[in-house]
Protein backbone atom coordinates (compact mmCIF):
# COMPACT_ATOMS: atom_id res chain seq x y z
CA UNK A 1 0.00 0.00 0.00
CA UNK A 2 0.99 3.87 -0.15
CA UNK A 3 2.00 5.85 2.15
CA UNK A 4 -1.04 5.76 4.75
CA UNK A 5 -0.40 9.52 5.85
CA UNK A 6 -0.51 10.79 2.33
CA UNK A 7 -2.84 7.86 0.50
CA UNK A 8 -4.95 7.02 3.12
CA UNK A 9 -8.41 7.74 4.67
CA UNK A 10 -7.74 8.11 8.47
CA UNK A 11 -7.53 11.42 9.74
CA UNK A 12 -4.08 11.94 11.67
CA UNK A 13 -2.92 15.62 12.77
CA UNK A 14 0.50 16.25 13.94
CA UNK A 15 -0.32 18.94 16.41
CA UNK A 16 3.22 18.42 17.47
CA UNK A 17 4.62 19.71 14.22
CA UNK A 18 5.16 23.56 15.57
CA UNK A 19 6.26 21.99 18.71
CA UNK A 20 8.78 19.76 16.50
CA UNK A 21 10.29 22.45 14.84
CA UNK A 22 10.97 24.58 18.07
CA UNK A 23 12.50 22.07 19.68
CA UNK A 24 15.17 22.10 16.70
CA UNK A 25 15.93 25.29 16.42
CA UNK A 26 15.11 25.77 13.35
CA UNK A 27 14.79 29.54 12.72
CA UNK A 28 11.28 30.01 10.25
CA UNK A 29 8.36 31.51 9.12
CA UNK A 30 5.36 29.86 7.87
CA UNK A 31 5.32 30.45 3.87
CA UNK A 32 1.29 29.99 2.34
CA UNK A 33 2.48 29.38 -1.49
CA UNK A 34 -0.54 30.32 -3.19
CA UNK A 35 -1.43 30.36 -7.19
CA UNK A 36 -1.98 33.75 -8.70
CA UNK A 37 -4.13 32.86 -11.16
CA UNK A 38 -6.96 30.56 -9.48
CA UNK A 39 -6.18 31.51 -5.69
CA UNK A 40 -6.26 28.01 -5.15
CA UNK A 41 -3.93 27.17 -2.29
CA UNK A 42 -0.88 24.99 -3.25
CA UNK A 43 0.72 24.29 0.33
CA UNK A 44 2.50 24.93 3.29
CA UNK A 45 5.66 25.44 3.92
CA UNK A 46 8.55 27.01 5.79
CA UNK A 47 11.55 29.81 5.08
CA UNK A 48 14.47 30.97 6.76
CA UNK A 49 16.48 33.75 5.82
CA UNK A 50 18.64 31.57 3.09
CA UNK A 51 15.23 30.27 1.74
CA UNK A 52 13.94 33.20 2.12
CA UNK A 53 16.65 35.27 -0.23
CA UNK A 54 17.49 32.70 -2.58
CA UNK A 55 13.54 32.99 -3.83
CA UNK A 56 13.80 36.08 -4.65
CA UNK A 57 17.19 36.09 -6.13
CA UNK A 58 15.89 33.09 -7.97
CA UNK A 59 11.96 34.41 -9.03
CA UNK A 60 10.90 31.00 -7.88
CA UNK A 61 9.68 29.40 -4.69
CA UNK A 62 12.71 28.03 -2.23
CA UNK A 63 12.15 26.58 0.93
CA UNK A 64 13.32 25.27 4.04
CA UNK A 65 12.75 21.51 4.54
CA UNK A 66 12.37 21.52 8.66
CA UNK A 67 12.26 17.25 8.47
CA UNK A 68 15.22 17.30 6.57
CA UNK A 69 17.31 20.36 7.35
CA UNK A 70 18.26 21.62 3.97
CA UNK A 71 17.42 24.33 1.53
CA UNK A 72 15.09 22.86 -1.34
CA UNK A 73 14.32 24.94 -4.71
CA UNK A 74 10.34 23.84 -5.19
CA UNK A 75 10.54 21.21 -8.85
CA UNK A 76 14.28 21.50 -9.22
CA UNK A 77 14.29 17.95 -9.74
CA UNK A 78 10.37 17.36 -10.73
CA UNK A 79 9.93 20.48 -13.01
CA UNK A 80 7.17 21.71 -11.07
CA UNK A 81 8.98 25.41 -10.47
CA UNK A 82 6.52 27.77 -8.74
CA UNK A 83 7.77 31.19 -10.33
CA UNK A 84 7.49 34.03 -8.16
CA UNK A 85 5.05 36.84 -9.00
CA UNK A 86 4.90 38.67 -5.41
CA UNK A 87 5.44 37.80 -1.91
CA UNK A 88 3.27 39.17 1.04
CA UNK A 89 4.21 39.60 4.25
CA UNK A 90 1.60 39.71 7.42
CA UNK A 91 1.07 42.60 9.74
CA UNK A 92 3.26 40.89 12.49
CA UNK A 93 5.52 39.96 9.74
CA UNK A 94 5.97 36.24 11.18
CA UNK A 95 4.58 34.90 8.23
CA UNK A 96 4.52 35.04 4.34
CA UNK A 97 2.45 34.49 1.12
CA UNK A 98 4.24 33.63 -1.65
CA UNK A 99 1.82 34.27 -5.02
CA UNK A 100 3.40 31.98 -7.67
CA UNK A 101 1.89 30.93 -11.09
CA UNK A 102 2.69 26.52 -11.76
CA UNK A 103 6.00 26.17 -14.38
CA UNK A 104 5.34 22.38 -14.16
CA UNK A 105 2.33 20.15 -14.07
CA UNK A 106 1.73 19.67 -10.86
CA UNK A 107 3.13 21.22 -7.05
CA UNK A 108 2.45 18.03 -4.40
CA UNK A 109 5.32 16.31 -4.35
CA UNK A 110 2.53 12.94 -4.26
CA UNK A 111 0.57 11.66 -7.31
CA UNK A 112 -3.23 10.81 -8.35
CA UNK A 113 -4.67 8.15 -9.39
CA UNK A 114 -3.72 9.36 -12.94
CA UNK A 115 -0.17 9.34 -11.83
CA UNK A 116 0.24 12.64 -12.41
CA UNK A 117 1.86 14.74 -9.43
CA UNK A 118 -1.46 16.34 -8.14
CA UNK A 119 -2.39 20.32 -8.04
CA UNK A 120 -2.44 21.18 -4.90
CA UNK A 121 -1.45 19.80 -1.67
CA UNK A 122 -5.16 20.18 -0.25
CA UNK A 123 -6.34 17.32 -2.08
CA UNK A 124 -8.52 15.33 0.34
CA UNK A 125 -11.62 17.01 3.24
CA UNK A 126 -11.88 15.85 6.63
CA UNK A 127 -15.30 13.91 6.65
CA UNK A 128 -15.49 13.32 10.48
CA UNK A 129 -13.20 13.43 13.79
CA UNK A 130 -11.86 10.59 12.33
CA UNK A 131 -11.73 10.24 8.38
CA UNK A 132 -10.71 12.18 5.29
CA UNK A 133 -11.82 12.08 1.66
CA UNK A 134 -10.43 12.75 -2.01
CA UNK A 135 -12.02 15.45 -3.08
Amino acid sequence: MHNALEEGTDLTLDFDKLAKVGRAGHQVVPVVLQDVDSSEVLFVGYANDEAFRATLDLGSAVLYSTSRDVLWHKGASSGDVLDLVEIRINCEQNSLLYLVRKAGTGVCHTHGSDGNTRDTCYYRAVVDTDTLRFS
